[in-house]
């Protein structure tokens, strides 16, 4: 399954070359993930998700420009991979006919009153898990 942002552009995510700034687009996962990881959180008490994440490490490949519009583009992501102390999402920014950049970021739980990482909890796996798509466009063995 995977999780789909609907996310708005802005005048000001323009640059001089007049389509979207190659930094803004990670603005744009940023957002995407945070919406995704909000919905994550089971509620009823349960810990899981509720802690804070660090990225460890951003892949990011722009495929096509993007202009500025009305309409807002599609973020669709996915986890690829899943560790014990870190997880792997992969995004797509696309219309229905466009695919703009794909990109994948490493993501590891993070404990900030130790301030360290943390592992990834039984619960918090298995909520993952329902988020993993192995047909992706990413490189690399899914990890579970």
């Amino acid at each position: 399954m995977r999780h789909l942002y609907s996310c708005p552009l802005r005048w000001s995510d323009m640059d001089a070359f007049g389509h979207v700034n190659n930094a803004v687009f990670v603005r744009y996962l940023e957002e995407a993930r945070i919406d995704f990881m909000r919905r994550l959180a089971p509620g009823d008490g349960s810990p899981s998700f509720t802690g804070g994440s660090v990225v460890a490490r951003h892949e990011i490949d722009y495929l096509r420009q993007l202009v500025h519009r009305h309409s807002p583009v599609s973020v669709e992501l996915w986890v690829t991979k899943i560790s014990a102390a870190s997880m792997t999402i992969a995004y797509e920014v696309k219309d229905e006919d466009t695919t703009y950049l794909r990109a994948s970021t490493v993501v590891v739980p993070f404990d900030f009153e130790r301030e360290r990482p943390r592992r990834i909890t039984a619960e918090e796996k298995a909520i993952l898990k329902e988020f993993v798509d192995d047909a992706s466009h990413q490189e690399g063995a899914v990890a579970v």
